[in-house]
């Protein structure tokens, strides 16, 4: 493994790579570090500080005390919603630099980070903002002589726990509507990813963010992850990742203060296409919804349903357009898909493509790993595959597709279902009786018609089943982060009061 001092020189430079605890960027208590790769080339970007348990307790100490003597609680909404305002301002400064950190740390495309990703998180932290002086109890009618009000009050610390697939927008997915409930925090991000979020943390610290109300603390899930869901200190945890893990985070509430848990979870999201569907569009929006991010989304379209009055000419179509999809540098405006976040991953995805050759699937296009550097995989296609296979089940969480035909409506609900997932859908049809039916018979917590990633801050996310429970997005996901106080007086002294 070689670094980018012996190679090529990076196109940004990395500015921060410590912890970031009570407004400081600190060493670990270990004084230990690991490398964050660039999937590009496999060669080592930069030594990031690794945060373990001792770390956690430390961050977690200054989130309480800012929680419980500190001034972001006790803020107006409106005064917590202008210094959102001003990181949201900040956020807009540093566009481009932003996406060149999650270029480089994750493989993302930078064309697409830069136009989407970053002025998405500067949304969103802007939308929730907007929410921070609208946070209000309600006044109670209640059927005894009492006088009754609930407080909406910020749930206390919180422990955000987020992926790699997104690095900046899932920290400000997380951040944003716990700071606008007046929450402290102590966030742990992917240890692939640690980049985006260090330089977010310095200007959260620009912005005027009180010291203790935002701190960052890479590390592995093993160790800072964990220690992270089983803090007796910590009062609500919020995780994107995993099934398998989610699971563990959730053991680890439990079994210490049952804490608040919300997991975000895998997904198999099925899109069904209908014989009525216009087929270019609806190969062009499957693609994009495998292929979007090189398949490293919770929601892709995976699991392709294809109506059998369309299906040759559908499958025809999807295939010229997966051999003319370009895979490539992120860096390059013409490139379409970059490199799978690290090699475990890609060796992970590699592997699954070989099992469904093993099991049968028929390879249409793809297959194959891309160059002799970095982590890039061909778009791959698999049709004739049952239900079954692993490579229909199991979330891969790459560039790879399982194309299936459908007789019937029933056929096609049926199938849908068939998953211990519960994320997202799509449906393709011009029939509003079958959009209407399907969107109602499928578990499913988004369900898109004729559209894919119809994601907005407006919209609660969230899956069903092994997806996962609890909202981000919209006003539920605040919720979260604050929890209802009932405050009772009598009206006149009653002798049974």
């Amino acid at each position: 493994m070689t670094s980018h001092a012996e190679n090529e020189a990076l196109p940004v430079t990395v500015k921060f790579t410590k912890l970031f605890i009570n407004g400081d960027f600190v060493d670990s208590v270990s004084g230990r570090t690991f490398v964050t790769i660039d999937p590009r080339t496999g060669d080592v970007i930069a030594s990031i500080s690794e945060g373990t348990k001792e770390d956690i307790d430390i961050a977690v100490k200054a989130a309480r005390q800012a929680f419980d003597s500190g001034p972001w609680p006790r803020l107006p909404g409106a005064e917590r919603a202008k210094i959102m305002m001003k990181l949201a301002d900040l956020i807009d400064e540093n566009t481009e630099e932003l996406a060149a950190l999650d270029a480089i740390d994750a493989g993302k495309l930078y064309h697409m980070c830069k136009a989407m990703d970053i002025p998405g998180a500067a949304k969103t932290l802007r939308y929730f903002a907007g929410a921070a002086d609208k946070i209000h109890g309600e006044v109670l009618k209640v059927s005894r002589e009492l006088h009754a009000y609930t407080l909406m009050e910020p749930v206390g610390v919180v422990g955000h726990i987020i992926p790699w697939n997104f690095p900046a927008s899932f920290f400000f997915t997380k951040v944003s509507p716990a700071l606008a409930a007046g929450c402290t925090m102590v966030l742990k991000p992917a240890e692939q990813t640690p980049l985006s979020a260090l330089f977010c943390a310095h200007l959260a610290k620009l912005a005027g963010i009180p010291d203790g109300v935002l701190n960052v603390v890479p590390g592995f899930g093993s160790t800072a992850g964990a220690a992270v869901s089983s803090h007796m200190d910590i009062d609500a945890v919020s995780f994107t990742g995993s099934t398998q893990t989610g699971r563990e985070v959730m053991k680890a509430a439990a079994s210490s203060n049952l804490k608040r848990v919300s997991l975000e979870l895998g997904g198999k999201s099925p899109l069904i296409i209908f014989n009525d569907a216009d087929i270019d569009k609806a190969a062009e929006l499957a693609l994009y919804g495998i292929l979007l991010n090189k398949g490293e989304v919770c929601v892709a379209s995976s699991r392709v349903f294809v109506q059998e009055g369309i299906y040759d000419e559908f499958e025809k179509k999807l295939v010229e357009k997966a051999k003319a999809w370009v895979v490539g540098d992120p860096f390059d405006p013409k490139v379409q898909q970059g490199p799978q976040v690290d090699k475990k991953q890609f060796e992970k995805i590699l592997s699954y493509i070989e099992h469904g050759k093993r099991e049968g699937a028929t390879l249409l296009t793809g297959g194959k790993s891309v160059g002799n550097k970095g982590y890039y995989i061909e778009p791959t296609i698999f049709s004739n595959v049952k239900e079954d296979m692993l490579i229909v089940q199991d979330e891969i969480f790459g560039p790879v597709m399982a194309l299936k035909k459908f007789k019937t409506v029933e056929e096609a609900i049926k199938s849908a279902n068939n998953t211990r997932y519960g994320l997202a859908a799509g449906i393709m049809t011009k029939n509003l009786d079958i959009a209407n039916t399907v969107s109602r018979s499928i578990r499913a917590g988004s369900v898109w018609i004729n559209c894919y990633f119809a994601i907005d801050n407006d919209i609660p996310f969230g899956g069903y089943k092994a997806s996962g429970f609890g909202k981000d997005y919209g006003l539920e996901a605040i919720h979260k982060y604050l929890q209802v106080n009932s405050v009772v007086t009598p009206i006149y002294n009653s002798p049974w009061l």
